[in-house]
């Protein structure tokens, strides 16, 4: 553990079973809260699962393949975490930082665009869909995911970026409830990058993006 720019900085070798990251999670948030612990940027792996979110529709889990389904309580659709796929949760304190989600949401979003651009990757937003992209035409794909929640203004959950996972796997639902692009990984575009690396740019880039939740009244 370490921290970068006050915010405690963890990373877990291993899988981590979800309920008790999500249990982990409302813990720290709690706890932020209360002004009994610091905020925590925590990088982590899943075992095979898919999960829900506020706004998941029954019809787009198509195959569980004997793996979990989960309700995550963030917002959002389905989507699939497993080995090969950086997850980061956020515990971030708004009361702090500025009460404005669209902000933290955009910001989050500029923090994977700068860092997996650190790898080669040309990752961009795209109006009206949720996550990150790469590619266009036949090759345009899904690279990363976001879902948040907020909690008395502490953030929980984040993101999830695709470094090697099994893309199969997102064959079982329709991901984040969008079923006309395809899903890739860092690996898929042929990138020479590890898992350890992409955490290595998410840290370079860290400080900017709290800078960025004040920078200016309005978000474009």
């Amino acid at each position: 553990m370490k921290a970068i720019s006050d915010v405690e900085w963890r990373v877990s070798e291993g899988l981590v079973p979800y309920a008790d990251s999500l249990a982990a999670m409302e813990r720290r948030a709690a706890a932020i809260r209360a002004g009994e612990a610091g905020e925590l940027v925590w990088l982590l792996e899943h075992p095979p699962i898919f999960t829900a979110g506020t706004s998941a529709a029954a019809d787009e889990l198509l195959n569980p393949m004997h793996f979990p389904v989960h309700e995550a309580g963030r917002g959002g659709r389905y989507t699939y975490h497993g080995p090969g796929q950086r997850v980061g949760y956020l515990m971030l304190d708004l009361e702090q930082r500025g009460r404005d989600i669209r902000r933290f949401v955009h910001g989050l979003e500029g923090w994977l665009i700068a860092s997996l651009g650190d790898l080669g990757v040309e990752a961009r937003r795209e109006t009206g869909r949720i996550g990150l992209w790469v590619g266009s035409g036949a090759e345009e794909a899904k690279i990363a995911a976001i879902g948040v929640r907020v909690k008395r203004w502490v953030t929980l959950h984040g993101f999830s970026v695709n470094v090697d996972p099994d893309l199969a796997h997102f064959a079982g639902i329709i991901p984040c409830g969008i079923s006309d692009y395809g899903v890739t990984s860092i690996k898929a575009l042929k990138v020479n990058a590890k898992m350890t690396d992409l955490d290595a740019a998410l840290a370079a880039n860290f400080s900017h993006f709290l800078a960025e939740l004040r920078a200016c009244d309005k978000v474009p």
